[in-house]
């Protein structure tokens, strides 16, 4: 049977290049300021759901993101790996959201969306740690949910069979579908960008990047709808601005302090083993090791 697949993904800042204007004074990420990549358990996500179209022929992967207009950038990496298409959920409004803003923000798109079988999103996102959004969507949508999914077994006769990894062992659950899973970053890693597929959507644009273009490449653009991605704004979703963006974010940042690891005493041991020795039994004395 054919599936009409959402994965969630999100681009998220790239915490190893995290600098001094990193937060903005309000407490929010400033996202303009920093190097953005593709959120590693997103992308175990996506290659789940390439493989469930694999094996059901005539089946549709859809990326869902919400965030600026560069976020573009992560539907082309999927499409590049396996994915049909996608949606960029991006305007002002939503700015600044939590997890609870953007669950509900993403469930308003799912909900235009309409007509979709199973819903894939990684487990957390790098910038956050919460792994609330995922789950948050599913009720919101009042639907099932599998979380720490590490592989789909089965999906047919209208349910889906998942294999979940928890702290203490393995459990595999069966669920009705449509259902939201969310994916560990021990599933399978997703599959490298196709050349082929590289070469065939290297233009795929949203509305917002299509008049950065040359007048050849947007002729191009334009005689391809699969080049032209969707970008949807909150009105465009039926959104309640009070549940969207600051407004509708319960959770405050409090307070930013930049933490700056520095080196206190160090010694130096020759390789005498009488040395050596002395520093375990006082490392184990005062419970550094031990």
């Amino acid at each position: 049977m054919s599936l009409n697949i959402i994965v969630l993904a999100k681009q998220v800042p790239d915490t190893r290049n995290v600098g001094k204007d990193a937060m903005k004074e309000d407490g929010t990420i400033n996202r303009a300021a920093l190097p953005a990549i593709f959120n590693p358990e997103d992308l175990n996500a996506l290659e789940q759901a390439i493989r469930l179209k694999e094996k059901n022929p005539g089946s549709t992967v859809t990326l869902l993101t919400m965030g600026l207009p560069r976020a573009a950038e992560i539907i082309r990496e999927a499409i590049y790996r396996g994915a049909d298409t996608g949606i960029v959920l991006t305007d002002r409004a939503l700015g600044g959201a939590d997890t609870l803003a953007t669950s509900y923000s993403l469930a308003q798109a799912v909900k235009k969306i309409g007509d979709y079988d199973i819903i894939l999103g990684g487990r957390q996102a790098i910038d956050g740690d919460t792994a609330q959004v995922g789950p948050q969507i599913a009720e919101k949508l009042g639907i099932p949910q599998v979380t720490y999914a590490e592989e789909i077994v089965d999906l047919s006769n209208g349910h889906v069979i998942v294999k979940r990894r928890l702290e203490h062992g393995v459990e595999t659950v069966k669920a009705p579908l449509p259902c939201v899973v969310t994916v560990n970053g021990s599933a399978p890693e997703c599959r490298p960008r196709n050349a082929k597929r590289v070469m065939k959507y290297k233009y795929a644009v949203s509305p917002s990047e299509i008049d950065k273009l040359s007048d050849q490449v947007k002729a191009i653009v334009e005689k391809r709808p699969e080049l032209q991605l969707k970008e949807w704004g909150a009105a465009f979703v039926e959104a309640d601005p009070a549940q969207i963006g600051l407004p509708g974010s319960p959770t405050k940042v409090k307070a930013i302090e930049n933490v700056v690891f520095t080196a206190k005493e160090s010694r130096r041991l020759s390789d005498n083993d009488a040395e050596i020795e002395d520093l375990v039994k006082e490392l184990i004395a005062n419970h550094t090791i031990g």
